[in-house]
C-alpha cells in the first residue's frame, strides 16, 4: 500500500484493519455478522452489541485515528524519521515518537516469539555502534555500544548488545542463538577460539590478508553491519535505552526483506 493510497476517509481504513482480522466475531454470541459504526465500533446484527475489534490490539495503545495509524505505519516502513512524521501525518512529534515506540516494541516482541536456533552455516561478528569520538577504533573502542551478530547463510540474522567481547559473552551469545554440530566462521580474534570445545566446527580468515579463502569469509555478516549502519545514521543519535529497538528493528528488516513490510507491520500491530 503506497502512502498515496492511505486516505483520509476513516472508515475506510477501519474497513481495511477489520478486513485483517478475519476470525473476528462479537464476544457475546459469537455471530460474525456486523455493522460498522463510528469510533471504530462495529454492531453486531445477531445481539445488537457494540464492540471495538481493535480495542484488544496494538493499535489501541494511541488514540489517534486509524487513518493516521495506517500513515504512521507506512512512514515507518519507508524508514522516515519520526521527527519528518510528524509533519506528514499531521500529529505531534512526540505523538509520532510514542507510535514509532509501539511499532518497535511489536517487532521486539514478535522477534522474540518466533526465536529459533541457526543451523548450518553462520558468519559470527562484532560491530560497534555510536557518534564518531576520539581516540581507538575497533574493538576496544570507549563509549560504544557493542553489538554481536550471528547470520545463517541462506537464512535470517540475530543480534544482541553485548558488554564486551570476551570469550565467555560471545560463547554465551553463540550458544544462545546456534544449533550445536554448525559451523562457525569468524574472523581470527581469540574471544571466538572456544567454538571447538562448545560443540561447534570453527574456521576463521585473518582479514589483515585476505577477506575470502574458499568458503571460509564473514562478508554477509558485514553486509548486515553496513545495511544497518546506513539506516541508523539517519537518526542523528539513539539514547542508550532505546538502543536495543533500533538494533531489532534492523534485525527485523534485513530478515523481512523482498516481503511488503506494511502488510507485516500491520499484522503486528493486531496482535
Amino acid at each position: 500500500m503506497t502512502l498515496g493510497r492511505i486516505v483520509s476517509d476513516e472508515r475506510r481504513c477501519f474497513e481495511y484493519l477489520l478486513r485483517q482480522l478475519p476470525d473476528y466475531s462479537c464476544p457475546y454470541c459469537h455471530s460474525p455478522d456486523y455493522y460498522i459504526m463510528s469510533r471504530q465500533r462495529v454492531r453486531c446484527k445477531r445481539c445488537r452489541k457494540d464492540t471495538q475489534p481493535l480495542s484488544e490490539t496494538r493499535f489501541s495503545l494511541l488514540k489517534i485515528p486509524c487513518s493516521t495509524w495506517l500513515i504512521l505505519l507506512k512512514l515507518f516502513e519507508l524508514s522516515i524519521s519520526a521527527l519528518k512524521a510528524e509533519k506528514e501525518a499531521g500529529i505531534s512529534y512526540k505523538t509520532a515518537l510514542k507510535g514509532y515506540d509501539i511499532i518497535r516494541h511489536a517487532i521486539v516482541e514478535n522477534l522474540a516469539e518466533n526465536d529459533e536456533l541457526l543451523k548450518g552455516e553462520g558468519e559470527a561478528d562484532e560491530a560497534y555502534f555510536g557518534g564518531k569520538r576520539k581516540g581507538k577504533r575497533g574493538r576496544g573502542a570507549r563509549n560504544k555500544t557493542i553489538v554481536f551478530g550471528i547470520l545463517e547463510r541462506g537464512g535470517k540474522v540475530s543480534v544482541s548488545i553485548v558488554q564486551d567481547v570476551s570469550a565467555q559473552s560471545l560463547m554465551t551469545e553463540t550458544v544462545k542463538r546456534v544449533r550445536r554440530g554448525s559451523i562457525v566462521y569468524t574472523d581470527r580474534w581469540r574471544g571466538y577460539d572456544s567454538l571447538m570445545f562448545c560443540g561447534y566446527k570453527h574456521l576463521n580468515i585473518d582479514h589483515w590478508y585476505k577477506f575470502k579463502q574458499g568458503k571460509v569469509y564473514i562478508n554477509g555478516i558485514e553486509g548486515f553491519w553496513s545495511f544497518a549502519k546506513e539506516r541508523l545514521i539517519k537518526h542523528h543519535g539513539i539514547s542508550r535505552h532505546k538502543f536495543l529497538y533500533y538494533i531489532k528493528e534492523m534485525e527485523w528488516r534485513y530478515n523481512n526483506r523482498g516481503k511488503d513490510l506494511f502488510e507485516v507491520l500491520v499484522e503486528l500491530m493486531l496482535h
